[in-house]
């Protein structure tokens, strides 16, 4: 009978404790990958892009800053680019430009997109964190080998 108990206790005691592993791994997991969680200036200095978390795990960026948001006669920039025709009066400002990234662990994110408003061209994307402060986003067309990379500064405030 307390051998019974006993082997009752050892399964319970190493499922409870598989699970509290498990939670505290994507815990740390999420804290890890938290770390692109910020405001970034483009390497060409144009524009500011926020990243944040949604949904169940990923990340997305908008563009919250441009260095020139309005045209020479005043107007505001305008999605013009965009091959959606119902999007081509949307502004530049607050526009997602990142999509649907997921952290993959050793500071990369993968499965996301990019969207370039300047030629209105989504491309597939992974990001690197090279160090805390310094962001390599890499566009591309089909493999990873056929794009380019784009180094983004976090921006202090």
């Amino acid at each position: 009978m307390w051998l019974k108990k006993w082997n009752i206790s050892l399964i319970l005691g190493t499922l409870l404790l598989f699970l509290g592993f498990n939670s505290f791994s994507q815990s740390a997991s999420t804290t890890e990958g938290d770390q692109i969680l910020g405001v970034w200036l483009t390497g060409t200095g144009k524009a500011h892009i926020k990243i944040t978390r949604y949904g169940d795990n990923k990340y997305g960026g908008k563009i919250i800053w441009l260095k020139e948001p309005t045209r020479a006669d005043g107007s505001v920039k305008k999605d013009e680019k965009n091959p959606d025709k119902a999007k081509q009066a949307n502004t530049i400002m607050g526009l997602n430009n990142l999509l649907g990234f997921t952290y993959a662990g050793g500071k990369e994110y993968e499965g996301g997109s990019i969207y370039d408003p300047e030629n209105g061209k989504t491309y597939k994307c992974v990001m690197t964190l090279s160090d805390a402060n310094t962001l390599k986003v890499r566009g591309y067309v089909g493999i990873q080998m056929l794009g380019r990379t784009d180094t983004w500064k976090r921006v202090t405030e």
